[in-house]
């Protein structure tokens, strides 16, 4: 289909044809056209969803006729580095890559000379700071939206006249919900793109003295966290063996089980440092396997 949002609309599909769902196919299509979106490209992909769910074999060799497959995730440690370097620039600036970098190459150099013939931290780390230092805050989220890539995605599955709306929650306005506590997102319309335009290069302020945003709870235990990743990076760094090799590999993992935003990211944190805590004890009195290295996750 060519939009990766096509991939809802396919499953619902697979689920009409499996009888999954108490809507009609007429229904589901009707409502389809009253939405007035992409109506002929999500009745394609509705189609093709139920199409999969009787004959999968076809969809699949439809696939392979007409499609590319997408090549694999680099896991030459050279170009995961230069990535993530390049999407730092863009995130902060050449100064925060380059600390990103002097990062790795501290890291590959304890493993090379600390627990030769090993792999695997390096990369883990590459990948992991990265993530920690790109945390999606206000500001990020501007130059996002603003950027021309977004721009070509958002308009080419569209056609006819149409206007954005933002579902948002700001930090320093939001209400709570009465029931779970957590901010509710409120509707903005398209005039929030003026905003994201002001407050894209704005980005030079992050975690500095006029960062208003960078206040937040949430944005202070942001930072802490690449604090906290930089500090354990350099006992690793210094306190590595073949023996705890294993563990440094998992703790320099840590990262990738703190997933989502807002209050669901905050859970997430409390429960990858309270595993992070036991990998640290089990890496101090030397823990793990000679010559076993924890695969990370895949790009």
């Amino acid at each position: 289909m060519g939009d990766a949002i096509s991939t809802n609309l396919f499953l619902v599909g697979y689920a009409i044809q499996r009888g999954l769902i108490p809507v009609s196919l007429e229904a589901f299509e009707r409502a389809i056209e009253l939405n007035g979106v992409a109506v002929e490209a999500n009745k394609q992909a509705v189609a093709w969803g139920r199409v999969h769910a009787t004959d999968p074999a076809t969809v699949e060799q439809y696939v392979d006729q007409n499609h590319a497959p997408a090549a694999p995730p680099s896991r030459n440690l050279d170009d995961i580095v230069a990535i993530r370097a390049k999407l730092l620039t863009d995130y902060q600036d050449a100064a925060h890559a380059a600390r990103y970098v002097r990062l790795v190459e501290t890291i590959h150099s304890a493993e090379r000379n600390l627990a030769p013939g090993l792999e695997g931290l390096a990369e883990a780390v590459a990948r992991h700071a990265a993530k920690l230092m790109a945390y999606k805050d206000e500001y990020e989220v501007a130059r996002l939206f603003v950027s021309d890539d977004f721009s070509a995605r958002l308009f080419s599955p569209f056609e006819g006249d149409f206007k954005l709306q933002f579902h948002l929650a700001p930090p320093l306005i939001s209400r709570r919900d009465p029931l779970t506590g957590e901010p509710r997102k409120r509707a903005f319309g398209p005039w929030v793109m003026t905003l994201f335009r002001l407050l894209a290069p704005l980005k030079i302020l992050r975690g500095g003295p006029f960062d208003l945003f960078g206040r937040t709870g949430e944005r202070r235990q942001e930072r802490q966290l690449i604090t906290d990743y930089f500090a354990l990076m350099d006992e690793i760094a210094g306190s590595l063996t073949p023996e705890n090799h294993s563990i440094a590999v998992a703790l320099a993992g840590v990262p990738e089980k703190i997933r989502g935003f807002g209050p669901v990211k905050l859970r997430h944190m409390e429960t990858a440092k309270s595993g992070e805590i036991r990998l640290l004890s089990e890496f101090r009195t030397g823990g793990g396997h000679p010559g076993v290295s924890i695969q990370t996750a895949a790009e």
